[in-house]
């Protein structure tokens, strides 16, 4: 897709594309189809490996590197995100990063590790071994860590994770609209900028660039979609939230055990009897019982959503491709917005 009046920034430029906007690394069920999709769409799309052993992670690329009519030996328009916390307990840490950098992503995506150093090291000396540069992403959640990603790992880019976000992010950083400044004023000429956090509309996407951001990534949105391979139920429930439905904690996690996330991360889902277990003073075995009782009946009292705060502002199922052009449109105009005001 090609548009008529592109946006260009510092990422836009990086990654050679129109629109400054990027598919966050989730990891679930569609978030390859998304990825393509934003990548055709003029954006750019990240993978989520998550568990993904050596043979699936080089499978999915080289699907990926087919679908975007990608010659071999090109770099693919897309990039692959990695859960530090996972390969830190993963025997193959090393091999399952360097299978992926074998298939050439222009990116990758670091997130929620107390070793991310060590992954950013790998890629950095895979890349200047073999002669190349992939880019590398990582989540901030605060004004430290992005200081340490930026002057200690040497980062491309900065994924400024705000509170509002879905999925997992830090347990008390500030929202996106207080943090993206003070990660600004502490690296003014640091990496690229990325806004995260409960972005859904294309005036936020302005509003965030004339805050400063590169670019921005987006999550939840992009649930909203046919490529997002989530049933039936869950999709419902993305529709029926409204700003109010989501909350953050460690009780989603707990009920399916999983439970390896760094300290001060958790997560952000769809509330629902999960975390009225919680409240109740349920204890933990209790409620994993519940949980999976529920799950056996196919119950939707406790079935899992993770959603990020803006959830709430969108209402309907369209397919990715649409998405990143409304998005795109309405930026612009809300961009042209802001020009007359000074004009």
């Amino acid at each position: 897709m090609s548009f008529a009046r592109p946006i260009t920034t510092r990422l836009t430029r990086l990654l050679n594309i129109q629109t400054p906007i990027v598919c966050a690394a989730m990891a679930v069920p569609g978030i390859n189809d998304m990825a393509a999709a934003v990548t055709e769409s003029g954006g750019f799309g990240f993978l989520g490996t998550a568990f993904d052993d050596v043979p699936t992670l080089k499978s999915t690329m080289r699907t990926l590197r087919e679908r975007l009519k990608t010659p071999a030996g090109s770099p693919v328009p897309a990039g692959v995100g990695f859960v530090g916390w996972v390969l830190d307990s993963a025997p193959n840490a090393e091999e399952r990063i360097v299978a992926v950098l074998e298939e050439r992503p222009v990116a990758v995506w670091l997130a929620f590790g107390d070793h991310l150093e060590r992954y950013a090291r790998i890629v950095q000396e895979y890349d200047a071994k073999h002669g190349r540069k992939t880019f590398i992403f990582t989540i901030i959640n605060t004004v430290a860590e992005a200081l340490r990603a930026a002057n200690e790992w040497k980062v491309d880019a900065l994924i400024v994770q705000g509170i509002e976000a879905g999925g997992h992010g830090g347990a008390h950083t500030p929202p996106l609209f207080e943090l993206l400044p003070a990660v600004i004023e502490a690296l003014p000429n640091g990496p690229l900028l990325v806004a995260a956090g409960g972005i859904a509309t294309g005036p936020q996407i302005a509003a965030l660039l004339t805050l400063g951001a590169d670019g921005v990534a987006l999550g939840t949105r992009f649930l909203f979609t046919p490529e997002c391979a989530w049933p039936p139920v869950k999709k419902q429930m993305l529709l029926d939230a409204d700003l109010n439905s989501t909350v953050r904690g460690m009780a989603f996690d707990e009920v399916m055990t999983f439970l390896g996330w760094p300290k001060g991360v958790n997560g952000r889902a769809i509330r629902n009897k999960i975390v009225d277990d919680v409240e109740e003073g349920a204890s933990m075995e209790e409620r994993i019982k519940r949980f999976k009782e529920s799950e056996q009946k196919g119950e939707k009292d406790r079935v899992v959503v993770w959603a990020g705060i803006g959830a709430g502002l969108t209402n309907e199922i369209k397919p990715t491709s649409e998405v990143v052009r409304l998005l795109h449109e309405d930026a612009v105009q809300a961009l042209q917005v802001i020009v007359s005001v000074i004009a």
